[in-house]
């Protein structure tokens, strides 16, 4: 059984205070403005087809455990780059509850069980002695109304969900979600790492299918940024609200027009060393936060992961599989030419997030805690953890304060984990606040506030929903 003080400081006085603080915002609606959900879930309404695809498959957390215990991830049902799968769901299963206990202290075993207990009843822990018996009734449950995705959406109280697309993407399946007549708000996200990155796989083609759909000249510089521009307008039409970008540093640049050209020409040409990839891929930062300040989408910046490092696994299985791995990352300097630019100018919001932690207190939070157009994103990924949150409120709050951050999000692909992950971060900030109280550092009556705030009205601005 779940603890009702889980997460909570053990001082008493300051246990009391995060637990009224948390009684206020646990039942608040979810506000997700970034994740990975597949919008054709809510859009055909299907039933998910059993326990092993909708808790185990999508988790790269999960199966990345896993692997690195050996547990290879064709025997999980992982499918492989040319889309073949063949492991029995059943037998996967067995193999999770065979190793349920290597998530032991980690973030995942929250979530899990927090999943298991709140959504399906299951309070006993799971083990390769009850394995066929949470399945059964996973299963079961699965094939009912209450569990298909809109009924779950409804359930969970989320408010709007974002999902991540490539702006070459149609977006039928938004179509079809706003023609159906839900009122579930699934906004998508534009992301245009495939036609800004150079060694993104397919990038040229991708390139040349901008230009198609788009009816831009994509051989000038100019008729790519109109291609992008479109893009983007048609993403906002679709009802997206923001803009998020993958790259692997923080560099911006800001080149003048006739060394931009030059330099797009050779990214087009096929023939560009790394060195003139990074300068475009900087280049292309300020152009979008140019273009951010033009139509209003708010931008996301996620630099730091050294992406599909394991490149036996990225050839066999493809993108996304758990083989990212967090590299230290500077941003005083690397976003000076576009902050230079525009992070004075009021109509842009600027979200950072990182996998470095060292840059929280040493750049971060000075960044955000001058420039108006920067707020910080919570913590992310590997740093998605009770420590992690905790350690990114005691560093980032001394000077950027509450207000130039933004919440919560949940960033996943594992639908049952948003309600989870959102509980721990509600917990984190009551803990955090309940301890300022105790220690006499902020009234409880600003906790009270301050809380509201951090779980749905920070959200709610940075992200213009």
């Amino acid at each position: 059984m779940l603890d009702e003080n889980r997460l909570f400081p053990a001082d008493s006085a300051a246990r009391s205070v995060a637990a009224k603080l948390y009684a206020t915002v646990r039942d608040l609606p979810i506000i997700s403005p970034h994740g990975h959900t597949d919008p054709r879930w809510f859009a055909e309404n299907e039933a998910f087809p059993n326990p092993t695809a909708l808790l185990i498959q999508p988790d790269h957390y999960i199966f990345r455990m896993l692997y690195s215990q050996g547990v290879s991830l064709e025997s999980l049902g992982i499918p492989e780059a040319d889309g073949s799968q063949n492991a029995d769901p059943r037998e996967v299963w067995r193999i999770f509850a065979k190793n349920y206990y290597l998530f032991r202290g980690t973030p995942t075993r929250l979530w899990l069980d927090y999943a298991f207990q709140n959504q399906f009843g299951l309070t006993g822990r799971l083990s390769p002695g009850n394995a066929d018996a949470y399945y059964d009734i996973i299963a079961e449950k699965l094939e009912t109304p209450e569990f298909r995705p809109r009924a779950l959406f409804e359930q969970f109280k989320i408010e709007v969900l974002s999902t991540t697309d490539s702006p070459l993407d149609t977006l039928e399946y938004h179509k079809a979600i706003k023609a159906s007549g839900w009122k579930g708000r699934v906004l998508p996200t534009f992301r245009p790492d495939s036609v800004i990155d150079a060694e993104y796989v397919g990038f040229l083609e991708n390139i040349e299918r901008l230009g198609a759909i788009t009816g831009e000249n994509i051989g000038t510089f100019k008729g790519y940024l109109n291609a992008l521009r479109n893009r983007r307008e048609f993403f906002k039409s679709m009802g997206a609200t923001a803009t998020d970008h993958g790259h692997l540093t923080a560099m911006t640049a800001d080149l003048d027009p006739s060394t931009a050209e030059s330099l797009y020409g050779r990214i087009l040409s096929g023939r560009s060393v790394p060195q003139e990839q990074e300068i475009f891929q900087a280049q292309m930062l300020t152009e979008m936060a140019g273009m951010s300040v033009e139509d209003g989408l708010t931008m996301q910046l996620h630099p730091g992961s050294i992406r599909n490092h394991n490149r036996k696994l990225f050839e066999r299985f493809g993108r996304d599989k758990g083989a990212d791995i967090p590299s230290a990352t500077e941003y005083t300097r690397n976003l000076r030419p576009l902050l230079s630019k525009y992070g004075n100018d009021p109509r842009l919001t600027f979200i950072l997030f990182t996998l470095d932690e060292t840059s929280y207190t040493r750049e971060l939070a000075p960044l955000a805690g001058h420039y108006p157009a920067l707020r910080l994103g919570p913590p992310w990924w590997f740093n998605d953890s009770p420590e992690g949150m905790m350690r990114f409120r005691e560093q980032a709050t001394e000077t950027a304060g509450f207000y130039n951050t933004v919440g919560f999000n949940d960033d996943t692909r594992a639908f049952l984990s948003i309600p989870a992950r959102h509980d721990v971060a509600r917990r984190i900030d009551c803990a955090f606040l309940g301890r300022m109280v105790a220690e006499h550092r902020l009234d409880e009556e600003e906790a009270f506030e301050v809380v509201q705030d951090l779980t749905v009205n920070l959200v709610r601005k940075a992200y213009k929903l």
